[in-house]
């Protein structure tokens, strides 16, 4: 299925969004609600796909290996700033990596912005391993921050946690839970950034199905056979070590050292 969405931002307006206060205040919360849905990870291989690096750096410590993956649509930025970079472009519906070789998938900034949803989730299915974890995390359709073009959770397609879970049954996933974050105004207001956590203290309380992205997780269901989409391989782009890049532009020989890197 086709759908029609919004442009998809350049990767250089989201690393200026969590460059900001605002950015770091959200990407906080969202990996406090993201390690409630995984409170271990120890000996796992994870992979982010979409723009997830912000969320992917508490996993190094205790997984067996972390990288990630930016749509060529988007464009790369390095990851992680110290040691070796753990981050290929590719695209999203032909990943560079083996069939059930990752343990779990962390899809951030994705699914409100592909126009080849299912062909990417069926992707994503494709080198989960048998009962592998993916999370989702999207706008939250009933949230503000759905409606604020200024940070990347405004743009594209929200959703709701039923239509999100809708979406992962009909792909072969079973979701197990769900939850919601980002409970205060998406507004640079110093006074809102100051009061962030009271925020997320008192609406996770009183206003729940308003925060402003819904985060749900499923696991790979292998209940029976399914075709995969078997096709030559594209090229593969990493990002430059200067900064944020375009998608084209790098050679072949740095694409294949960076998934030699990832040892998928």
């Amino acid at each position: 299925m086709v759908y029609s969405v919004p442009m998809r931002p350049h990767v250089i307006d989201i690393k200026e969004f969590y460059d900001s206060r605002l950015g770091a205040i959200s990407r906080r919360q969202i990996r406090l609600a993201l390690r409630r849905l995984w409170p271990s990870t120890l000996g796992d291989v994870i992979c982010g796909l979409g723009y997830a690096t912000p969320y992917l750096g508490p996993f190094r410590e205790g997984a067996e290996r972390v990288f990630a993956v930016m749509p060529a649509a988007q464009g790369g930025a390095p990851w992680p700033q110290d040691g070796p970079r753990r981050i290929a472009i590719a695209d999203e519906t032909d990943l560079p990596f083996g069939d059930n070789s990752v343990d779990r998938m962390l899809l951030v900034h994705a699914v409100e912005h592909s126009d080849v949803l299912d062909e990417m989730l069926n992707e994503v299915w494709r080198v989960l391993r048998p009962e592998g974890r993916l999370v989702v995390v999207a706008p939250n359709r009933r949230g503000l921050w759905a409606r604020a073009e200024s940070t990347p959770f405004g743009q594209g397609r929200p959703f709701s946690a039923s239509q999100l879970s809708r979406l992962l049954r009909d792909v072969g996933f079973a979701p197990q839970s769900n939850t919601v974050a980002l409970f205060m105004p998406p507004s640079q207001s110093r006074v809102i950034l100051r009061t962030a956590a009271m925020w997320r203290g008192v609406m996770r309380r009183i206003a729940r199905p308003f925060g402003g992205v819904v985060m749900v997780e499923a696991s790979k269901q292998v209940m029976a056979a399914r075709p995969t989409r078997r096709g030559r391989r594209q090229r593969v782009f990493v990002p430059s070590r200067e900064g944020a890049v375009a998608a084209p532009g790098a050679a072949r020989g740095a694409a294949r050292e960076a998934v030699r890197q990832a040892q998928i």
